[in-house]
This record gives structure tokens, sequence and C-alpha cells, in this order.
């Protein structure tokens, strides 16, 4: 899919998004604390970012953590039970919630026909790495003691929840335990923060300020290596890889994180889709109800985790 949103032209609503981004987001992202940075953008994304009608959102406890189960009300299409899509939230590892991220998981949900299920993993500084990474593979087994195939579970994230994803596929691969496929938006695989993008895209960047990239290091490693590959699953092997759907814009500071990560992948084997998009913001299909390209963004990732069972159905 590389290269063909840009034949289209960007709508007026993504034209707002981005003055939103650059005036509001990435300037508060350069001074904000974190417990700023979690609060700002929680009241932002429960207040603006809303799930579509008829959302079925249900509190549950998931491997002793809270997590939300998102599903179509009774009687409107109701999913298949032996499926489900495991989705951890961005938020620089600092922030996020799955109430923040309601709206978008909710949406890809029902256009996928699956249920949805978002863990509240721990989040630093309180609790620094790996506190993250021993949560999502605890989600995951979760949903293996519940009764699910893990061919039955596609495996999700966002930004910090990508890179939270990916570390995951490793550690289940390196098990062997081969999920249904794998989801990655704008997803941070580079702790290090080696990719040419940081630079080349410094201030084409409409919401991710690179000069914060160091406070991961403070916050989230907090002296751990950032070249371990738990941290940075770019360094990390796949050995026998599922199908894996990676979306990002050419304009964000992470391009050259799924780039790389994608030829990562497929030197493993793994069949990649990039949809890579010319000039969106970071992770723009939070903003799902408001911007037809984040609204299309949705239904690409949709379309390939219901692709995943395409000879079954």
């Amino acid at each position: 899919m590389k290269g063909e949103h840009e034949v289209t032209d960007m709508t007026f609503q993504l034209r707002l998004l981005h003055l939103f981004g650059r005036a509001v987001m990435r300037r508060t992202a350069l001074r904000a604390t974190p417990l700023e940075m979690r609060a700002g953008f929680e009241k932002l994304t429960t207040s603006y970012l809303l799930p579509p009608p008829l959302t079925l959102a249900l509190p549950r406890q998931v491997a002793g953590r809270d997590a939300l189960v998102i599903t179509n009300r009774p009687g409107t299409h109701p999913p298949p039970p032996d499926r489900a899509l495991l989705w951890f939230h961005g938020g620089a590892f600092v922030a996020g919630s799955p109430q923040s991220h309601l709206g978008m998981v909710a949406r890809l949900a029902r256009a996928a026909r699956i249920e949805a299920v978002i863990p509240d993993y721990r989040r630093a500084p309180e609790n620094p790495f790996p506190a993250a990474v021993e949560d999502a593979r605890a989600a995951f087994d979760a949903l293996i003691a519940r009764g699910l195939p893990p061919g039955g579970i596609v495996i999700g994230g966002d930004s910090a929840g990508g890179n939270l994803v990916l570390g995951l596929l490793a550690g289940l691969l390196a098990d062997g335990i081969r999920p249904a496929g794998l989801v990655a938006m704008s997803p941070v695989t580079d702790l290090t923060f080696s990719g040419a993008s940081f630079a080349e895209n410094e201030n084409r960047d409409t919401m991710l300020p690179a000069e914060r990239q160091g406070d991961i290091h403070v916050y989230y490693l907090a002296g751990a290596d950032p070249a371990d590959p738990r941290a940075s699953p770019l360094f990390a092997d796949f050995p026998d890889p599922p199908p894996v759907f990676l979306q990002f814009s050419a304009s964000e500071i992470l391009r050259d994180d799924s780039r790389r990560m994608a030829e990562r992948l497929r030197s493993f084997g793994a069949t990649v889709t990039c949809d890579e998009w010319p000039d969106t913001p970071h992770v723009f299909t939070l903003f799902g109800g408001w911007v037809p390209e984040a609204r299309e963004g949705i239904a690409r990732a949709a379309r390939f985790i219901d692709g995943l069972w395409a000879d079954a159905d």
C-alpha cells in the first residue's frame, strides 16, 4: 500500500488536525511533565474522541488488571466467540488508558467484526520497564486461559503500545506461540532513536517533539539498556511470524521505526503490509470521529484483520 495515498488531496479536517497538533499537542508535549501529559491526554480523548453509537464497553479484569472489553450490543452482529483483538494503547509509556483509546479501538473492532480487549497496563514513571512488557504477556496469556486459541487472537497497538505489541510478538514466537496477526499504528520500535527520520522530520511532525526522546530513557527505561530487544523490538528475532500490518506517516519522526521494522520482519519471512501515508499526524486514526483520512486508516486496518480469516469464513 506504500505510496498509494499520494494522489489524494488533504481534507480540510486533516489540515485542521495538523494545526491543532502543532498549536496544542506538540506544544504541550514540549513542556509537560509525565503526570501533566497523562491528565491532559485523558481529558482530551475522553471528552472529544468518543466511541461510535451503540458501542458496548464492559469493564473486566484481565490478568488481575482493569481492562475494557468492546463488543457490539446483543442482537447486532455479535463477533465470533473464538476471536479477539488484544490492543495496547499508546501514550509514550506514561499516558493513555483503555478509556483514552476507546473511540479508535471501538471503530476498528466494529469494522473488523471482532471483540476487542484493551488492558490497563502499568505505566511509567511509577512502574518503569519492564512492567508494561510483563503486563502485555500476562494479558495475552489470560485470553488463552479464557479458551481462545492463539490463532484466534490478533494483537495490536499504537505508538508505545505498538512497541509493546511487537515485543510481545517476539516473546510469543520464541515460545512457539503464533497469533493470527499483528497491527501496529505508528509504533516506536527503537528506543536508541537511531532512525534518520528523527532529524529529517523534526520540523514536519505536528504531534511529537523530537527533543523529548530522552525522557523515555529517564521515565520508562530508568537505566535499562535501550537496545534490549524487549525495549526495542527492532532488535528482536521473529521466527515464523504471522502477517503484520504497519500504518504510519512519512512526515512523522517515527517513520523509520516502521520502515526498518518492516524490513526486520521480512527478513524472518513475514508478510508485511506497510500502509504509509504521505502527510498525516502520529496515530491519526485516534481522530476517526472527526477526520475522513482517520476513518479510512481504520478501515484499512480492519480489512487486514478481517482478511486474516478470509479462507475460514
